[in-house]
């Protein structure tokens, strides 16, 4: 159930829909899933908890417990859904499109990318899936390994109401919500970019919050306990606000992939010939952050540059 929030904003539920979809009691389905990442690994491990039978096809090999290992990306489009959890544009078209797999997939598959991709790559994904004749659903989700890995994943999701209805029990087995993002798959894709953009913003402004605060005698301990029982509860406030105390930046989300998310927006907003002073600034800072040789660390580890270079 959706749950508004004090924020003086209109209520999330006259802005967000959950999907309307009929309930399915016990629908098993067979799903292939390509790319077997960190978050490929947690979400198939799911998808196998929930009944449905997976096979999976991962560049570099591997396995997951429950989960058949097929040779070919190829083999993963002989179902009822396919998943891929590849990294990236160029990925994606790698393994997909040079290959021409779209020809070759099982009639009535549903094709269900959850990578995080650019705005008008997904367009261009629109054009070879019609051209293909194979149905597509956006799914990006909100969420590191840990949540992907306790199924309470936030799903943005986009796509023909049908194939929305057929892939639900998959999405809602990895999730604890499935949000309704309408039916242009590219929207999916600039709600994640966004929501990404804004949480690099929350970090940079906590590491500048405590250059300030810390300079005047304040401890960012104390000042956390302040900000996140007053003004700043949020998980990413929560999460990010404690790897910055402790002064620890292990990977959950790498300082790449930040970088490559922040790229992304920048190039949506100049296909839209908009201007984002504070999105110009974050990129800047994530890419100072790699080149110093932080790219493995987690995307946090923008704020310990920001406090260490103040």
């Amino acid at each position: 159930m959706l749950r508004a929030i004090d924020s003086g904003e209109p209520p999330l539920d006259l802005l967000l829909r959950p999907v309307a979809m009929p309930i399915y009691q016990g629908t098993q389905m067979e799903i292939g899933i390509i790319g077997l990442g960190a978050m490929g690994r947690e979400i198939s491990r799911n998808l196998v908890s929930a009944g449905h039978v997976v096979t999976a096809w991962n560049r570099s090999g591997g396995n997951v417990e429950g989960v058949r290992m097929v040779e070919t990306a190829a083999q993963t489009l002989q179902a009822d859904m396919a998943l891929t959890m590849l990294s990236d544009d160029s990925a994606i078209r790698n393994v997909l499109l040079d290959a021409n797999l779209l020809s070759q997939v099982r009639p009535g598959l549903v094709h269900v990318v959850a990578s995080t991709i650019s705005v008008a790559f997904a367009q261009e994904l629109v054009e070879t899936h019609r051209a293909a004749g194979v149905a597509y659903v956006a799914a990006p989700v909100l969420g590191r390994p840990d949540v992907a890995a306790r199924g309470e994943l936030n799903v943005l999701a986009a796509g023909a109401p049908g194939a929305l209805e057929k892939v639900k029990p998959a999405l809602e087995a990895i999730s604890k919500q499935v949000w309704d993002m309408g039916d242009e798959p590219p929207t999916a894709y600039a709600a994640k970019i966004a929501c990404n953009m804004m949480i690099t913003m929350a970090i940079e402004a906590m590491a500048e919050a405590v250059v300030l605060t810390e300079t005047n005698g304040l401890s960012r301990e104390r000042f956390f306990e302040l900000i996140l029982g007053t003004l700043f509860c949020s998980r990413p406030y929560q999460t990010y606000s404690g790897n910055i105390i402790r002064n620890e930046y292990q990977p959950g989300f790498k300082a790449t992939l930040g970088l490559k998310d922040l790229r992304l927006a920048k190039e949506a907003a100049t296909d839209a010939a908009r201007v984002l002073p504070m999105l110009d600034v974050v990129h800047g800072q994530m890419r100072e952050v790699v080149n110093a040789g932080f790219g493995d660390r987690d995307w946090s580890a923008i704020a310990k540059f920001t406090i260490d270079h103040s």
